[in-house]
């Protein structure tokens, strides 16, 4: 019986110990305070969006999928990025003179792009 006794004391003791370390280690376990009301961690910069931003985007989740508020924030933030970007590349393509093409890659359009502003220097522009 004194043996059971003594293996239970060292059980408790062992626990004890390990519990300090774990707490030791990391942390008491404390949360973050939870956000206000309608504000958000999901972060995207003013302008010029690059991809590595789109993957760092970090939605809330809710107990059925991410909070719908922050996604369709993001989802119009990309959108109104994509709009101005696609003005841009009309008006150069206007500026340049260049028609709609599908280019087979970058190189073929920058090519094109170079070529039509060449051939535009000889011209009597005003």
């Amino acid at each position: 019986m004194t043996l059971i006794l003594l293996y239970l004391v060292v059980l408790i003791l062992v626990a004890v110990v390990l519990f300090g370390v774990g707490s030791v280690l990391f942390g008491r376990g404390e949360r973050l305070p939870p956000l206000p009301r309608g504000t958000t961690a999901t972060l995207l910069p003013a302008s010029e969006i690059t991809g590595a931003d789109v993957e760092a985007l970090k939605f809330s989740q809710t107990l059925r999928g991410y909070k719908v508020a922050e996604v369709d924030w993001a989802l119009d933030r990309l959108g109104q990025e994509v709009d101005q970007l696609r003005g841009q590349v009309a008006a150069l393509r206007a500026a340049y003179g260049v028609d709609d093409f599908v280019a087979e890659s970058d190189a073929d359009a920058d090519a094109a792009i170079e070529e039509h502003a060449v051939a535009g220097e000889g011209r009597d522009e005003p």
